[in-house]
């Protein structure tokens, strides 16, 4: 009986089926993921030795999220040993406290139902962990249906959230059905179903609403955006920062010559592509910027062209300065430097701050209290320290108006929530601008392409994604991938888009599970902390 395995063996088991679950096609081990950990804490709790039971569940409990999270996101290695380390030794930390949190709880309520107060407190954690400096959200439950998304169209109401709660909601069951030893056909159909109706209402979804893939026409098609993606797949460590400017605009040219005519509505090149220093306001006194407007722009003046560059903002005398804030070296005046987003067409240049920035790689956590070890941030993407974000999420439009492009950059492709606000400020298309060249050909790069899949869902929004390295492609509003470039090698695809100005429940009222939750857990950990004072 899987009730009498030893705690090791229970934490290992839990590992290998929340890891499975991360890789196509063993999605369906997620419902099961945390069976044995509930097994743990019921053996623990119901324990007659009552010495150091808290120090047990810790240690078996850690065991397991640690060989999760390392299962998943090992490839982290590959870009920076320390940001690997920090990602999977800490978030299991976070992860095991919502366990601690509700096992006193559990243990002061003393009630069979408790078990349920879990689901709370674990979705508080996911929406909690989205919003400070070390959030590292890659493993939020519902983003294991990242490889399996007609299983989940209904995430247009729910978002990732709506995942979270369900895998949670069939692993209480199972471990209910285990815990009693109650193995009739009646208490296996409960847990079935529950993983059963949703998929088929998915694609209930998905059969009366998508469109089968077509392949793209040589005429352009009305009310639609023909977006050429570029992939010029260099290589981050050892070319792409230390190019001359001049060097990798020359070949951009030679690449894109054959595809590019009249028809293109926008050109789309990858996260961190100008690797020029520029300073904002600036822009033309940059050579990358006058290259693009004198070789494409005066040819093509109805193009738009979005891109990715490093740029910096010189702060005027007297002028607050932000945490991020840095000196430059040879006067006392400051700078801020940013991972942005361009767009550049006839009509001027529009910038977008990237604001969900990668932990201990492009941000120190903490920059206003942590402001002396900012230099400790590890460089990728030719910025050394912490950089800078902005507020609000900003839209480009296009010529006529008609069209708001979000540009998500990179990291920014991972947060359900987050993405939404693109939308709300009118975008009726996404183009994910970014570098994963830098976890080489590991599982990392097709992880992160499957997360736009979930975005496109979530918000029934075309997008275009560009990636350095790759991989690039077309993903339509039910998060069918079209185009798929192959990883490391240099392409473009093209294809006519579509904007959509229909609001999707989720995008309209946000993540109410979340918010829902996180208000619960709070409450749960507040009524925690009077039963142990009314207890003591």
């Amino acid at each position: 009986m899987i009730k009498k395995l030893p705690n090791y063996i229970l934490a290992t088991l839990s590992a290998l089926f929340l890891s499975l679950a991360w890789y196509s096609p063993f999605t369906v081990f997620i419902f099961v993921g945390f069976v044995p950990l509930f097994i743990i804490e019921n053996n623990i709790s119901k324990s007659e030795i009552s010495k150091r039971k808290k120090l047990k569940l810790i240690g078996s409990i850690y065991l397991a999220l640690f060989l999760w999270n390392l299962g998943v996101t090992w490839w982290l290695f590959y870009a920076s040993i320390e940001g690997a380390l920090l990602a999977i030794i800490c978030n299991p930390i976070f992860m095991c406290m919502v366990f601690i949190a509700w096992y006193n709880l559990k243990k002061r309520i003393n009630k069979p139902w408790a078990i349920w107060l879990f689901i709370p407190l674990w979705l508080g954690y996911e929406y909690g962990h989205t919003l400070w400096d070390l959030s590292w959200s890659w493993l939020t439950l519902g983003n294991a249906f990242s490889f399996a998304p007609n299983w989940v169209q209904w995430y247009e109401y729910t978002g990732t959230s709506g995942g979270s709660l369900w895998v949670l909601v069939v692993n209480i069951l199972i471990f209910e059905l285990i815990k009693n030893n109650t193995y009739t056909f009646k208490n296996f159909s409960r847990p079935a179903s529950l993983v059963i109706a949703p998929i088929a209402f998915s694609y209930l979804i998905f059969y009366f609403n998508s469109t089968p893939n077509q392949q793209q026409a040589s005429s352009k098609k009305p009310n639609t955006y023909r977006t050429l993606v570029v992939q010029p797949n260099v290589d981050p460590y050892n070319e792409k920062f230390f190019f001359a400017p001049e060097t990798q605009l020359a070949s951009l040219i030679k690449q894109i010559s054959p595809k590019l005519d009249s028809t293109i509505d926008f050109l789309v090149l990858p996260e961190t592509f100008l690797t020029e220093n520029i300073f904002e306001t600036e822009e033309f006194n940059s050579y990358s910027f006058r290259f693009l407007r004198d070789s494409i722009l005066k040819q093509y003046p109805k193009l738009t062209i979005i891109c990715g560059s490093n740029t910096n903002y010189a702060f005027k005398p007297n002028e607050p300065l932000s945490s991020t804030a840095r000196k430059f070296t040879d006067d006392d005046s400051y700078y801020d430097s940013f991972n942005t987003g361009i767009q550049y067409n006839s009509e001027g240049i529009v910038l977008y701050h990237k604001s969900k920035l990668v932990p201990g790689v492009e941000r120190m956590p903490f920059p206003g209290l942590l402001k002396p070890l900012e230099g400790l941030a590890i460089n990728l993407g030719g910025t050394f320290g912490s950089q800078g974000t902005q507020k609000e999420r900003t839209v480009f439009f296009s010529h006529d108006k008609k069209v708001g492009i979000a540009p998500v950059i990179c990291y920014e492709s991972v947060y359900s929530d987050f993405v939404t606000g693109y939308i709300r400020n009118g975008a009726n298309m996404i183009f994910v601008i970014t570098n994963d060249g830098w976890w080489s050909d590991s599982p990392g790069h097709k992880q992160h392409l499957a997360l736009s899949v979930l975005r496109a869902i979530e918000t029934r929004r075309e997008i275009a994604r560009c990636a350095n390295t790759g991989i690039s492609c077309f993903i339509s509003p039910y998060g069918q991938i079209e185009q798929q470039t192959k990883y490391w090698e240099d392409a473009m695809i093209v294809k006519d888009m579509s904007p959509n100005n229909q609001i999707t429940f989720y995008v309209k009222f946000g993540d109410v599970i979340s918010y829902v939750a996180t208000m619960l857990a709070i409450l749960l950990i507040a009524w925690s902390q009077i039963l142990r004072f009314k207890k003591s």
